[in-house]
């Protein structure tokens, strides 16, 4: 007998006319149980719990089996897809064999069901058993659409729906794969049915148009595995048949051979006809949909054709639509086809037949790198990371992706920091040197050497460094070779530079940071971390490792580096991270009190902020962590510490005195007041000396008169502390304790008052004058009388006069001056870190604000002052600002008269300022009045209008008044100021507004002045236009608002055709240049609104020198593409009606 190809897998029947029935599957099998075992439960007899069960026998079983199959029979085909799921196989099984007996009226059924899972119903069954044009009868479906007669399977929220899309897709892939041996070839079935699909994919209504393409696309995967099951077979039989032509004998074999081999072929032939007719019916068309969702399954159906049947999808005829996509405007889309592409390029078979389309999609595939939706921009990093293994792009195209090592979204970050470590550090993409280097001792110092050269190519700011540790942290273990780290740093003879030093050092602190879970990088949405219990061990275990190699290399490493106050205030941090305990285990006590002394040397031989802080830090969770006998030496040595500062500062005092050089005075201060941060330091013994230094010296460098002024603060507070936290208060600390806050308010407002009245001297605006406008609202807040009301400590309360407060606020207001466009510069500034960024004007706003917010001054004066300068300094100024104005909101103050006001100085303030020049005073005026209007008015959206109506009507009718006086001198400021909040009014109040401001120009003849009378003009104008729309509480937007996401990156990017005998005009619109402008426009106006950030500012060079052939005129490559201009090229191919 002839051999015969083993029978398919997927096949669950065949007829007893083509051979041998195949072994019945697993499923079958569980299903015949489960139904023999629900026929014969208790539950489904009507006798009693009493009547013991009959027994079990062969009769039973059967009887229960036919049962069954009735209930099967019963059950349509609808009735299955919604139902349970696990009946389907058998369900279709029952329908093959109606088909087989009566072909028409099974046809029927099937049909009736396709329409149901569309979720209409065809009642016209009889015209479905004659030759009626589908046409019509989807016309009759488009109909009851219209008449909503229409449910909703697929998107239902129904429990019993839930199931309904993996039910209708199980459907046909059973009903498929039971018809290969028969039906499915008959060119009838399956012809008709895929006719009704695709007339029902393109009709109007969306639930068509979903379940249609749904059906159609899971059709197209059956077919695929039919057609491979096929091929398969036919690639036995042509094997076998070779063989029998080798023997040279003609005979029956060889006929029986070749007949098979056709029959299969001509098989796959009509299958891959059936998935062209789907394909040129359906997809083209779907992939281009209005409905995103059915755009998405058409490429990820696209995508698994083309990886599960190459041999007809594998090529540019198909591939071209996964390129299109790329541009879709929907993320999804873009993802989807990214992930299609990301599977293809992972069989190394297909790259070559890939080359034309990667020539022709390449660019936008790295684009998508830095796309606006940030899961978009990921996947999009390792498809080209793919392609650049492949080598099918230019090592010069990634230069623009290592920008993004310092972009804002982490997910980013760490995917380039993926392709820079494969490509730069582990070269992975170049095979020779991956495997000579691969399994070498020294890998961890060849890659740290390698990582070196990338920061070195950073400018030198330790912001930048960080970003690219932390971007290359999770793929590098050589970052993890503490022993190898600290022998590279140890190394007498290595020839690395100070810069590369100072970067190995950097890396070193941070990785061990991230060693043990500590952030290095903020995070965006300041969210606390949490670690599972399996990541906390995994930290401490990381803890004692580095514990383990820094004990005894730790102490060369501080010796060596001591003097280099960048080095240091790094190295001594680690001590932060380590496990102190374990210096008394491994018996390394000696060198944990080498360790104590180098930081005590450290901290007196530097004077900046970070070296200094870094000591502190450490000294103080030395004296914390540590146990036993080390914990008193780490005690004693602090206190060995202040008692040397004090001994300083008392030499430095009198050299001052006898007419020496301030700075040792300087820096023992700083030290002091580092101390002072996080301790109390008994300096009641030079306390006097300070004061005595201060007011003797009144020409001292304003940084040593900050540094007295910032230590006498922090005395007093710690001075207070101790008394609240003291069991009992005596009359002689409270006398001390005011007698201190006495004399710094006195030292205070000293230098208030000096630098106010001083403007001239240059002083004014200076770092002293900042800290004081600080340290004075401060000290304020510190002793406001509502804390101490009613308690033993009464008489510790302060409340400042008019004149203080007055002359605080021109102080600060002096600060402001030229300030306009401060934000920007100091943000651009690549500023070293020091005690001067402590004091800004950001300070000064916020400790102007804390005065009204704590209730220590009178809100009257100083509120509308702080508000009048809401809009002129900045985002930074403007948001402070606005969480005032919200505190004034919520504590139910005269708001109204507190906006007026603002709105008044505001409008006088450039009068008053520039009196020289009228012209110039008046313009600015008006245009900050206005301003400030707008943003003021757009406080008050949606609820908010009703809540404070009211307020607004006070602001409206009181700043009519202001502008009637003395008219029309003050007109414009109806234009300016009213105007904005009259928009906030109803109709009937804004008509009322009108009637009382026409009352009052009754007997007045504005022609004898008409320019000065203009503004009224237009105000009533405005307020008649107002009255017309009686548009009332419209919801509006606030002025700026932030948008969520990444900063949109703008650039024309116009359709491109790929095969010119396959595209159309359609498929390749381009943009118009009115549209990208005015889409350019609107770009600008969100990203104006937005926070820049600090690290955005470097972004000079970065990584453009990162390989040595890299030139300079391809470095400037384009960067991400506009997804406006996505927007509208995706909008040119989606087609299709909407519901």
């Amino acid at each position: 007998m002839e051999d015969q190809p083993p029978p398919s897998e997927a096949s669950t029947r065949r007829p007893q006319k083509r051979g041998r029935p195949p072994k019945q599957t697993y499923r079958e099998v569980d299903l015949d149980e489960e139904m023999e075992e629900r026929e014969s439960s208790p539950e489904d007899f009507p006798e009693p719990r009493s009547v013991p069960r009959p027994k079990r026998n062969r009769n039973n079983d059967a009887a229960a089996a036919a049962s069954a199959s009735l209930k099967l029979t019963d059950q349509t085909l609808i009735e299955a897809i919604k139902g349970n799921g696990k009946l389907i196989p058998h369900v279709v099984k029952l329908w093959v064999e109606s088909y087989e007996k009566d072909p028409l009226s099974a046809l029927v059924d099937l049909l009736t069901m396709l329409f149901e899972a569309c979720g209409v119903k065809y009642h016209s069954k009889s015209d479905l058993m004659h030759e009626i044009a589908v046409d019509d009868v989807v016309v009759d479906l488009v109909n009851s659409a219209k008449r909503g007669e229409v449910e909703d399977y697929l998107n239902s929220k129904k429990k019993e729906f839930k199931n309904f899309k993996e039910n209708l897709e199980s459907f046909w892939d059973n009903l498929v794969r039971e018809c290969q041996h028969g039906p499915l070839f008959d060119q009838v079935l399956f012809d008709k049915c895929m006719d009704y699909i695709i007339a029902l994919s393109c009709t109007p209504p969306r639930v068509y148009r979903q379940v249609a393409s749904l059906m159609g696309l899971s059709l197209v995967t059956s077919y695929i595995t039919i057609a491979n099951m096929l091929g398969v077979q036919r690639e036995t039989t042509r094997r076998q048949l070779d063989a029998e032509k080798k023997k040279l004998t003609e005979g029956p074999r060889i006929e029986s051979l070749n007949k098979r081999f056709s029959e299969m072929h001509e098989k796959i032939t009509l299958l891959e006809e059936m998935m062209r007719k789907i394909f040129t019916g359906l997809f083209v068309h779907r992939y281009r949909d209005i409905d995103p969702n059915i755009r998405m399954s058409c490429i990820e159906s696209l995508g698994a054709w083309i990886l599960s049947y190459p041999s007809l999808f594998l090529q540019d005829l198909y591939l071209k639509y996964l390129g299109w996509t790329l541009n879709d405007k929907i993320a999804g889309v873009r993802k989807a086809s990214i992930r299609a592409l990301q599977n293809l390029y992972d069989m190394d078979d297909n790259v070559q037949t890939l080359g034309l389309f990667t020539e022709r999609f390449s660019g936008r595939m790295i684009e998508l790198a830095d796309d606006i939706d940030v899961a978009v921009a990921v996947q999009a990093i390792g498809l080209v990371k793919q392609l650049f293994r492949h080598q099918l792009i230019p090592e010069d195209d990634l230069g623009p992706l290592y920008d993004l090592l310092i972009d804002d979204p982490p997910e980013i970050r760490h995917a380039i920091g993926a392709l820079v470590y494969d490509h730069l550090i582990a070269q992975k993409f170049n095979s020779s040197q991956s495997r000579s280097i691969g399994e070498n001792d020294n890998s961890s110092e060849i890659h740290l050497n390698r990582m070196l050269r990338i920061l070195d190519e950073f400018p030198p700011d330790p912001t930048l460094t960080i970003y690219v540790i932390d971007d290359v942290w999770d793929y590098m273990k050589a970052m993890k070779d503490w022993k190898c780290i600290t022998s590279m740093l140890l190394d007498e003879n290595s020839s690395i530079s100070d810069k590369t030093a100072t970067n190995l050092v950097r890396l070193l602190c941070a990785s061990v940071k991230k060693a043990v879970g500590e952030r290095i990088v903020p995070a965006i949405d300041n969210r606390k971390q949490y670690h599972s219990k399996a990541q906390k061990e995994v930290f401490e275990n990381n803890k004692q490792d580095i514990t383990a190699v820094m004990m005894k290399s730790y102490p060369s490493l501080l010796r060596k580096f001591i003097s280099d106050k960048a080095k240091v205030s790094l190295l001594v941090e680690i001590v932060l991270y380590m496990n102190l305990e374990f210096y008394s285990l491994k018996r390394q006590e000696q060198n944990f009190k080498i360790v104590l002394q180098l930081m005590k040397e450290a901290f007196f031989k530097h004077g900046d902020m970070d070296p200094l802080r870094a000591c502190v830090k450490a000294i103080d969770f030395c004296c914390i962590e540590s146990r036993g006998e080390l914990q008193d030496f780490a005690r004693n040595k602090l206190k060995e510490l202040e008692d040397e500062i004090i001994s300083k500062l008392k030499s430095a005092i009198k050299e001052v005195v006898d007419g020496g050089d301030e700075y040792s005075l300087l820096v023992n201060l700083r030290r002091l007041y580092e101390l002072q941060l996080s301790r109390y330091v008994p300096i009641d013994t030079i306390y006097e000396d300070i004061v005595m230094v201060l007011r003797d010296f009144r020409n001292m460098e304003d940084e040593v008169v900050g540094c007295l002024l910032q230590n006498m603060y922090f005395h007093l507070i710690w001075c207070l502390q101790s008394i609240i936290d003291g069991k009992s208060v005596s009359a002689a600390s409270i006398t001390s304790l005011l007698s201190k806050r006495d004399t710094l308010l006195q030292e205070l407002v000293y230098f208030v008052v000096n630098l106010a009245t001083d403007s001239n001297g240059g002083k004014s605006g200076s770092e002293l004058a900042r800290r004081v406008c600080t340290l004075l609202a401060e000290t304020w807040c510190l002793h406001r009388p509502a804390i101490f009301f009613k308690t033993k400590l009464e008489r510790l309360g302060y409340q400042p006069n008019a004149y203080e407060v007055q002359k605080f606020w021109e102080l600060c207001q002096l600060q402001f001056n030229g300030s306009d466009e401060v934000e920007e510069d100091d943000v651009n500034k690549d500023v070293i870190k020091g005690y001067s960024e402590e004091t800004n004007i950001y300070s000064v706003i916020i400790a102007a604000c804390k005065l009204i917010t704590s209730n220590v001054v009178p809100k009257d004066y100083l509120a509308p002052e702080i508000i009048s300068h809401f809009v002129m300094h900045g985002t930074r100024v403007t948001e402070i600002v606005k969480y005032l104005i919200t505190f004034l909101k919520t504590s139910e103050d005269d708001l109204g008269a507190t906006f007026l006001e603002a709105l008044k100085k505001a409008y006088l303030r450039p009068t008053s300022d520039n009196a020289e020049n009228d012209n110039i005073s008046s313009v600015n005026s008006f245009s900050g009045c206005k301003k400030l209007a707008a943003q003021l008015s757009g406080t008050f959206i949606g609820a908010a209008r009703n809540k404070h109506k009211a307020d607004i009507l006070k602001v409206v009718k009181d700043g009519i008044e202001y502008a009637f006086v003395d008219a029309p001198k003050h007109l414009p400021f109806l234009e300016a100021a009213v105007i904005h909040f009259v928009q906030k009014l109803p109709s009937a109040d804004v008509l009322e507004i009108m009637k009382d401001v026409e009352r009052r120009t009754e007997n007045v003849n504005k022609d004898e002045n008409p320019s000065g009378w203009r503004p009224y003009c237009t105000f009533i104008e405005a307020l008649r236009e107002k009255c017309a729309k009686n548009d009332v509480f419209q919801d509006e937007k606030e002025v700026s608002v932030k948008r969520r996401g990444r900063p949109r990156k703008l650039q024309t990017m116009a359709g491109k055709k790929l095969f010119n005998e396959h595209s159309s005009s359609e498929d390749e619109d381009s943009i118009s240049a009115s549209e990208q402008n005015a889409q350019d426009e609107r770009g600008r106006q969100e990203e104006e609104v937005e926070g820049t950030p600090r690290i955005h500012s470097t972004r000079l060079s970065k990584l453009r020198a990162l390989r040595v052939s890299r030139e300079e005129s391809k470095g400037q490559t384009k960067t991400g593409d506009s997804v406006r201009a996505v927007d509208n090229i995706s909008a040119s191919r989606t087609s299709g009606a909407s519901n």
